[in-house]
């Protein structure tokens, strides 16, 4: 019996798809089951592995420290001149000295605080000549990025804006400073996302964090800041596919002010 089901076997192997049935028919009838599996439904289920469990990633605590501090300088919640202990930083935060050591450390090498002789940290208190260098540079580099986005800009990119663009307007009405450079730094931010240029993002962020103190002393100067209306103009020239309107419109915003202020 089992030299005769072997036979069969090699022959099933020997044959093609289709002429593999009759002989799979002859091997089930020697073993006494059906080619249709005809029994009930099993019950019975088959325990499954769990999958292991995603591990918790946190944020390692100097570098949340290092972003909150970040942001509050580019935001415009730290004055010019204003200064900053480790001491301060620490009890802000809840942590030790070493995550507040290292946050201060960071900042100070992206030109986000200033480390005088004597050890004091500080927001720096920008020269006329520096803001000047500083809006020069957001005139060349941003007009680029928004250029780059134009193509790939698409129709929900472009309400996300003008959804930005409302709460810029609010701001002002309320007078938030921070809450108006916040929203501001974010229209530009969700627009150049679209060029695909981190590098050249990664430099103009620098470049708003260098300028964060600075901007809230900017828009206590202002009666009326005008980045709505400049923002307004781009939005329209994005969706006409205007990429020197929208160049223009861009440049304009983000060195108006700033020239003023340096003036």
């Amino acid at each position: 019996m089992k030299l005769h089901i072997c036979r069969v076997i090699k022959e099933y192997r020997g044959r093609s798809q289709k002429a593999r049935f009759p002989v799979l028919s002859r091997l089930c009838g020697l073993s006494g089951r059906s080619v249709v599996d005809k029994s009930p439904p099993c019950d019975h289920k088959i325990p499954m592995s769990k999958p292991d469990r995603p591990t918790e990633t946190t944020t390692p605590t100097h570098e949340r420290v290092f972003r909150a501090l970040r942001s509050e300088i580019m935001h415009g919640e730290i004055t010019p001149g204003q200064a900053i202990t480790i001491r301060g930083i620490a009890e802000t935060y809840g942590v030790s000295m070493t995550p507040a050591r290292e946050a201060v450390r960071r900042l100070t090498a992206e030109g986000a605080l200033s480390l005088s002789k004597t050890g004091r940290v500080s927001a720096p208190q920008l020269s006329t000549e520096r803001i000047e260098e500083l809006a020069s540079i957001r005139a060349l580099l941003e007009p680029e990025l928004a250029a780059r986005a134009q193509p790939r800009a698409h129709l929900a990119l472009i309400e996300r804006l003008q959804n930005i663009n409302t709460t810029i307007e609010q701001m002002i009405v309320k007078k938030d400073a921070v809450g108006y450079i916040r929203s501001n730094l974010e229209f530009h931010r969700t627009l150049y996302l679209r060029a695909q240029a981190p590098a050249m993002l990664a430099m103009v962020e620098t470049v708003w964090l260098q300028l964060g103190p600075t901007m809230s002393a900017l828009y206590a100067r202002l009666q009326r800041p005008n980045a709505a209306g400049n923002h307004r103009t781009a939005i329209a020239a994005l969706r006409a596919g205007d990429e020197p309107g929208l160049k223009l419109a861009i440049r304009a915003d983000v060195t108006q002010g700033l020239r003023m202020l340096g003036s």
